[in-house]
């Protein structure tokens, strides 16, 4: 899949191991490498449907509130989220990840 960032310090994070963004700075760093390996995951899936594939990222489309956004775990605090749109045939193959979050926080 295609990913872009919307947020500079989850770019960084995923291209450095590190960011100065004080919401990112603090992450521990077992979960900026998981973190990485999330992303790597949804950029090696040739289509969003590949995600369901991989049980460990517990994939699903978002309701209520943040309907419309996607998220994976990260581990079992984190969450990933990211907007998920089509190409021209229809087939959902680009991410545009904007945020980690800790669970119910």
């Amino acid at each position: 899949m295609n990913i872009e960032f919307d947020d500079e310090a989850l770019e960084e994070l995923y291209l450095l191991g590190e960011t100065n963004n004080k919401k990112y700075k603090k992450l521990p760093q077992t979960i900026i490498k998981k973190y990485i390996k999330v992303v790597n995951y949804i950029k090696a899936a040739p289509r969003l449907e590949s995600l369901f594939l991989i049980q460990s990222l517990h994939y699903e489309k978002k309701k209520g509130d943040l309907n419309g956004v996607d998220a994976v775990w990260i581990n079992d605090q984190y969450r990933l989220f990211f907007y998920s749109s089509a190409d021209n045939c229809g087939i959902v193959v680009n991410a545009l990840i904007f945020e980690i979050l800790k669970h119910y926080e």
